[in-house]
């Protein structure tokens, strides 16, 4: 497993696991299922995880702040969570020093950790990002010992640049992959110069990318690639990227056309991020052990090659720009 810098927050896994899966919104997974995800990750390498305080309303935290106990306590993992989305109503505003502390620490008990690695507000309002009283709030948290380093977790490339403005801010974590390029034309080269780590979600666009979805696929309906496609919970661009599900799996297709034999689609995906500099760490999540591995194996793959690029470019501006490109 290869290292990259994530900012100031230090050397993580380029390859990370993404806890959103075992705490909800993926259909039922069983809490041996979740652990036995979590202690695959830990054995092939991986030692950084992201995670949510509204994942499960805690379960996730919980199930890795367990897992991962003993190695959380030597500093062996890194450990990054999210704060802001258990507002309700969820408005601007609300991101006080109160409200944070309040979920900081509700976090630190989950984890069950003094210090909160890396705390990154949860895609909040676009207007968070022009109250620096939001930002002060963090500093104030971090001075307090109650996290150690803070970011944001955004939606939108505006947001990011915002977000990176902000000197105390150390990581953006931003939806990127074949099928959501534009954070490539602007966003990295504005986060490498000011030495801000980028972590990058949903790298499989929801399990399109690994090729395994067909259009017979009926997903449950506590699955938000059931409930979610039209943005009814939240915003759509985290259900298969934003990509219409019919021309997400045409695109597949294409794409697999294009691919070498010998190219697994989500190894494809995987190093198709990584080959970015600007990119710290990407973060897919599986709950199936031998899907971790094989994730984690993408950082040793070897690099794309020109034409792997260029299929890839081909696809996406023949049936996915037009669903994406601007709308994020």
């Amino acid at each position: 497993m290869n290292h990259r810098e994530l900012g100031g927050v230090g050397a993580v896994s380029e390859v990370g696991y993404g806890a959103w899966q075992i705490g909800g919104d993926w259909g039922e997974v069983s809490e041996a299922e979740a652990v036995a995800a979590v202690e695959a990750a830990r054995d092939a390498g991986i030692d950084f995880f992201d995670t949510a305080d509204v994942y499960g309303d805690g379960r996730s935290e919980r199930i890795v702040g367990e897992t991962l106990a003993d190695e959380i306590e030597s500093g062996d993992v890194t450990v990054a969570t999210k704060a802001g989305r258990r507002l309700d109503p969820h408005e601007a505003d609300r991101y006080t020093e109160p409200n944070l502390r309040r979920f900081v620490d509700r976090s630190r008990e989950n984890l069950g950790t003094d210090t909160l690695d890396l705390v990154q507000l949860h895609c909040p309002p676009t207007d968070v990002y022009y109250r620096p009283e939001t930002f002060d709030a963090l500093e104030t948290l971090a001075d307090e010992g109650r996290i150690a380093n803070y970011g944001v977790s955004v939606e939108r490339v505006e947001e990011g640049l915002k977000a990176v403005e902000y000197p105390g801010v150390e990581t953006v974590q931003i939806i990127f992959n074949p099928f959501r390029r534009r954070p490539a034309e602007l966003f990295l080269d504005e986060a490498a110069a000011r030495d801000v780590g980028v972590i990058c979600r949903v790298p499989l666009a929801s399990g399109l990318l690994t090729g395994a979805l067909s259009r017979d696929d009926e997903f449950p309906e506590d699955d938000h690639r059931n409930y979610n496609r039209e943005g009814d919970a939240f915003d759509v661009g985290e259900t298969f990227a934003g990509v219409p599900f019919e021309a997400g799996l045409d695109a597949v297709d294409a794409l697999d056309e294009r691919l070498p034999d010998d190219r697994p689609l989500p190894e494809f995906a995987l190093r198709w991020i990584l080959d970015h500099d600007a990119v710290s760490t990407v973060i897919p999540g599986s709950t199936t052990p031998a899907h971790v591995r094989a994730n984690a194996a993408a950082s040793e793959a070897d690099s794309l090659s020109d034409a792997e690029r260029e299929a890839a470019s081909e696809v996406y501006d023949d049936y996915v720009r037009e669903h994406v490109h601007q709308r994020w």
